[in-house]
């Protein structure tokens, strides 16, 4: 990849990353629950999970979900329960506490990391974007493994970054947080209800 196309698709990486979604949305849930650092555990399982989504879309499982309806259909109702799942999960969570984050932790590392990653993979909408997105940045004359190595890696670090600074906020106004704690649970319950009920829905 030329080092002009790479700051550009840097550039792109920023502006995707920056757009709300699911796993940002996590990012500053478990932040104020847990601390961003052990949020990196969910934020490490959310790259995970975008990476496994960009090598799909770049060897080619992106255009065989496009041509295919019902794959796609089953992947759409799949992500759409998941998301709607951890939205009840969330609304059901009790308010915020101001113990310190390790006495307050209910979840586990592997179960940050999990939900990271099944967030991630939950939404077929992500690769279909991939697959039209990619494209745009691969130079047919350059190995594609190479390309793969260098956009996961570019993105991963991108979105690692935004992330952690979104857990960092949440962690500093947490004592804002913990007045309306319930609220801001059924807030971001909600708001994963909505993305989870949409996504079987859209086109």
């Amino acid at each position: 990849m030329a080092f002009d196309t790479w700051l550009i698709y840097l550039l792109a990486s920023l502006g995707l990353s920056l757009t709300p979604g699911p796993n940002s949305l996590l990012a500053l849930t478990h932040g104020a629950l847990y601390g961003a650092r052990r949020t990196l555990f969910t934020i490490v399982g959310g790259v995970f999970g975008f990476s496994a989504l960009i090598a799909l879309a770049m060897f080619g499982l992106g255009a065989l979900l496009q041509t295919s309806a019902s794959i796609l259909s089953v992947l759409k109702w799949v992500g759409g329960a998941y998301l709607l799942w951890l939205g009840i999960q969330l609304w059901r969570s009790p308010a915020l506490h101001l113990e310190p984050a390790g006495q307050s932790a209910r979840l586990g590392n592997a179960d940050l990391f999990r939900q990271g990653l099944l967030s991630a993979m939950a939404n077929p909408k992500v690769l279909l974007f991939y697959g039209a997105f990619l494209p745009q940045f691969i130079d047919p004359q350059r190995g594609l493994l190479v390309q793969f190595v260098v956009m996961a890696a570019t993105f991963a670090s991108v979105e690692c970054l935004v992330e952690y600074l979104l857990a960092r906020l949440a962690f500093r106004i947490r004592p804002w947080l913990a007045k309306g704690g319930k609220g801001f649970n059924r807030c971001c319950g909600s708001l994963f209800a909505v993305i989870g009920v949409a996504l079987p829905l859209g086109r």
